[in-house]
């Protein structure tokens, strides 16, 4: 199209009073899966200042590379199939020109933010001015497969497929204190002013167009059909473009506004949806005020970007909650955030906890009302075999201050101040979000006025309703209508990661009084309500502020026999396992026992019993009971005790430990264990092995924490004894090795290196050693993994025997620290499980064990998918003899990564080992049965 006929579709676009009008005039290309777009943007300047430059946010561009903003957002949180995508799946922007008074703009992409584009202005654009813009471009559309929204391809019969369309076009960047713009980060966090929109869009004839835009006119025309839609005041501008044999979304009216939706219900009938997305629209009109535009769509990728977790877990066959709850929460949830996100102009970057915070208070004041009995497990509360859990007696709104404080006992909680895209993604996603919310039910029990937060919700919503607005503004809002000094909220709880922890430092009684003196543990000054307690019923309730270092308060007497703090668990305490201290009872708090994993108690002292088993060759299947004091929330003090029968060596076997953990926030020293363990098992047929180890870790990491960089130095000291069999494995059985390891690692996707240096001394032997591991990922899917191992011997006295020596591709382990399913075996299956330790080789060369140095070489790179080609080399010393070259080659099936992998020896010293006889015995394996281990694959991302 000519740029003479461009501007004429222009001519007609109806002059606003708003501060933007963007007009556009779109077409799609079904098969090129393409937009061929033109727009105009008249754009106001109402800043007080002159402006040279109008940036524009182009995210659709953003899909362009593997170097963009957001391909390394995908990258940090291993999300390999954007780095693995055809260039066909990819999405970007051509730009044909921009152009002003029909003169062409010089315009450029933001260094290192291809996604923004900077254009300069003819002339400097005074305040209060105007000037008109026009652009064209096409826009390649992304699949939907990266963030949900883009193409879906239903199948090959069905050519083009589904179009779900979000930042599909250029829109102007929000100018407040400067030009507000950022890349997008797969954060759906896209921050634009208010627009008047008038959109026309071209699609083919069997194309249902869904918006939350108002429907103009409908033009057909043979085989394709022009949907004219207008919105004033608009952020939202998503278009759904669907083959109409699809199940259409729904119109569900209510009288507050319509709601369009293709959220999943679970074959809820009609009658029962309407009800219930209609109590939705009134309870939010009652507690915010009136919706200002007439329709809100509500979709199935809406809510999966920002899912109720937990209910969205559990197995379609699995109801645990009444008929419609779930569908009501996630509807509550959705459109509730869609409410607040599209007339609530904050910046979605750094101020979203605003946002967060009203809308989990909400969905929590809506449970409270309409599901008041509702527990966390549903009706699996009831079930005899998890009713006696204390996770069974947890309300559903329980969940929020449970998950915040998940990540706030692993020290990996963030300030609700902290951008989105410094987030780690659990923060992100579920604990600063739910942290908010929490704040917010905190803030109104303090102020002891259930009207107080509610009227103050109201009150901001209603006065700053698609007006620009910062955090400031819900700040003055709180504080105008608080009885209470409540600068704490804001200063510590909400620009702060500060634990709140307090404990009960002393009780002195006299005859009709109690003086409580209460210790705060950290540096967090908020306030914390004191109970008096009789036979758990609560006695008194008393809010105590400023308690600085320590403070004491008198409360009356009455028939309490015993004090507690934040005994109904309305503030997020760090722990509160020492908040309660005997008056006349005879301890603080009863001990309890319970089987398996729990959620804590703090009103008990916790132990739990729970089955457990391990193999090896020797004691076979060992079962037995594992007494601890673990909850499904991690604690810093920590003891296991866990003794085993092996069904085969019919012997007690099992391990003990017990270990402290001491956390440091916001510094590169992150934490430091130390403690005690030790095993007893079987090392060979009939004979056993006792591991005693007192050990001290530092764990470093970098502050932020999207940083993967990390770093320890742990020091123990091994102490083995062996029993002594009628072949000696060396003079003396018993041994102890002190133990040095520095460690460093940084590990991501794209680029992983991890390095340790590890030093041993012992009464025969001094060696040291270094091991360095880089995995790097090309841009053509290419990855080769590379690993250096150099060790040698200071001193060396245990020459008659290799059991200490360095181990080419079988590691002796005489430090036990590995998981060898049989590792005295010289033949047979057991003999071949590899362990990627030490010398690394796969195929069993001679020398088998250098007693002097060693160094050797892995190295590997993928054919196809999970199968590599792999290659090792590396000399070998051993005293005597000069050092010896030693090679091997072969393939690698990697079908989880050090968890389940075979290697098939090809080439070595050995010759073609692949035509050699017993290949089968030459096959090496990893099989790893540590599930914990195994679940951090598939969690990393969230930490």
């Amino acid at each position: 199209m000519s740029k003479l006929l461009f501007c004429s579709f222009f001519l007609l676009s109806l002059v606003s009073a708003a501060q933007i009008d963007v007009s556009i005039n779109a077409v799609l290309n079904e098969a090129e899966k393409t937009l061929q777009i033109e727009q105009k943007i008249v754009y106001q300047n109402t800043s007080e200042n002159t402006l040279n430059f109008i940036y524009l946010n182009d995210w659709a561009h953003s899909f362009s590379s593997k170097n963009t903003p957001l391909a390394e957002r995908f990258a940090e949180d291993y999300q390999r199939n954007f780095h693995f995508a055809k260039p066909e799946e990819r999405g970007s922007t051509t730009i044909d020109f921009i152009n002003s008074e029909n003169q062409e703009l010089v315009w450029a992409r933001t260094t290192g933010h291809p996604d923004i584009v900077r254009v300069k202005l003819k002339k400097p654009l005074p305040p209060g001015k105007t000037v008109e813009l026009y652009l064209q471009y096409v826009v390649k559309i992304p699949a939907d497969k990266f963030t949900r929204y883009g193409h879906e391809n239903l199948s090959d019969r069905q050519a083009g497929g589904n179009f779900k369309l979000r930042y599909w076009f250029l829109s102007p960047a929000v100018y407040s204190d400067g030009w507000q713009t950022y890349s997008n980060k797969n954060l759906g966090d896209l921050f634009v002013p208010k627009t008047n929109f008038k959109i026309s869009i071209n699609v083919p004839a069997d194309y249902q167009v869904v918006s939350p835009l108002n429907m103009k006119s409908a033009e057909y025309r043979t085989l394709r059909k022009t949907i004219l839609l207008e919105g004033k005041n608009r952020t939202d501008t998503r278009l759904y473009l669907l083959k109409k044999n699809l199940p259409p979304f729904e119109r569900i009216n209510t009288n507050q506004f319509q709601v369009i939706t293709n959220l999943k219900d679970g074959k809820l009938a009609l009658g029962m949806k309407q009800f219930l997305v209609g109590r939705i629209a009134i309870f939010l009109e009652k507690r915010l005020g009136k919706y200002p535009f007439e329709k809100i769509l509500i979709t199935q990728e809406d809510y999966l970007e920002n899912p109720v977790y937990g209910l969205n877990q559990l197995p379609s066959f699995i109801r645990p909650f009444p008929d419609g709850f779930q569908y009501d929460i996630k509807q509550l949830k959705t459109i509730t955030s869609t409410y607040l996100e599209n007339t609530l102009l904050l910046n979605p970057r750094t101020e979203k906890w605003i946002i967060d915070a009203i809308q989990i208070k909400l969905m929590m004041d809506y449970v409270d009302r309409y599901y008041p009995d509702m527990k966390l497990l549903g009706s699996l509360a009831d079930f005899f075999a998890i009713e006696w859990f204390h996770a069974a007696d947890l309300e559903f709104n329980d969940q929020y201050a449970f998950l915040f404080m998940h990540m706030a006992r692993m020290n990996l909680d963030q300030a609700l101040s902290t951008p989105q895209d410094s987030l780690i993604k659990f923060n992100e996603n579920i604990s600063n979000t739910y942290k908010a919310g929490v704040g917010l039910n905190y803030l109104e029990n303090f102020l002891e006025n259930d009207e107080t937060i509610q009227k103050s919700i109201k009150e901001f919503y209603q006065k700053y309703r698609l007006e620009p607005i910062s955090a400031s503004d819900f700040e003055q809002t709180l504080k105008k209508n608080a009885r209470k000094n409540i600068a704490w909220f804001f200063q510590d709880y909400v620009g702060t990661n500060k634990k709140i922890d307090f404990t009960i430092d002393d009780v002195r009684k006299t005859e009709d009084s109690l003086y409580v003196t209460i210790k705060n543990k950290t540096e967090a000054n908020v306030p914390i309500p004191l109970y008096g307690l009789s036979d758990g019923k609560v006695v008194s309730k008393k809010w105590v502020e400023n308690v600085g270092e320590k403070k004491t308060v008198q409360i009356p007497r009455k028939n309490i026999d015993r004090v507690g703090l934040n005994y109904e668990q309305i503030v997020p305490e760090f722990n509160q396992r020492d908040n309660y201290h005997r008056v006349t009872t005879l301890f603080n708090k009863p001990f309890q026992f319970r089987l398996l994993l729990d959620a804590q108690d703090p009103r008990y002292n916790q132990a739990f019993l729970i089955p457990e088993f391990s193999y090896n060759l020797y004691d076979g299947i060992a079962i037995g009971p594992k007494l601890h004091n673990k909850t499904l929330l991690r604690k810093n003090f920590n003891y296991d005790i866990s003794p085993k029968f092996g069904f085969k060596s019919r012997s007690l076997i099992g391990s003990l430990s017990i270990y402290n953990i001491d956390q440091y926030k916001n510094q590169k020293l992150h934490a430091i264990t130390y403690g005690f363990g030790g095993t007893r098992y079987s090392y060979a047929k009939d004979l056993y092995y006792y591991k005693l180890t007192p050990f001290l870790t530092l764990s470093f990491r970098n502050p932020n924490l999207r940083n993967n960089e990390a770093q320890s130095l742990s020091l123990r000291s091994v102490n083995v004894i062996r029993d002594e069999g009628i072949e000696k494995l060396q003079d003396d059985p018993d041994y102890s090795v002190f133990n040095i390891r520095y460690g460093y690692s940084n590990q991501n996707m794209v680029d992983y290196f991890t390095a340790t240096a590890d030093y041993q001394v012992a009464k025969e032997f001094s060696k040291f050693a270094v091991t360095a591991t880089y995995r790097k990922l090309f841009r053509n899917n290419r990855q080769i993994n590379l690993r250096l191992f150099a060790g040698t011997f200071i001193f060396n006295e245990s020459r008659e025997t290799d059991f200490f020596s360095f181990a080419l591709d079988r590691p002796s382990d005489y430090l036990f620290d590995y998981n060898y399913y049989g590792r005295s075996e010289s033949s047979g299956l057991f003999s071949q499980q590899f362990i990627r330790a030490e010398g690394g080789f796969k195929s069993q060369l001679q020398p088998a064990y250098a007693n002097q140095w060693i160094t050797t070489l892995n190295a590997s790179t993928n054919l196809w998918k999970w199968i590599y080609v792999y290659g090792d080399v590396g000399l070998v010393k051993n005293t005597g003899v000069s050092p010896q070259f030693v090679y091997d080659s072969g393939i690698r099936m990697s079908f989880v990564q050090d968890y389940f992998e075979l290697f098939f020896p090809v080439y070595s010293n050995l010759g073609w080992e692949i035509d050699q006889p017993n290949y089968d015995q030459k096959i090496r394996f990893i099989v790893s049965l540590d599930i914990s281990t195994l679940i951090k694959l598939f969690t990393r991302e969230w930490y």
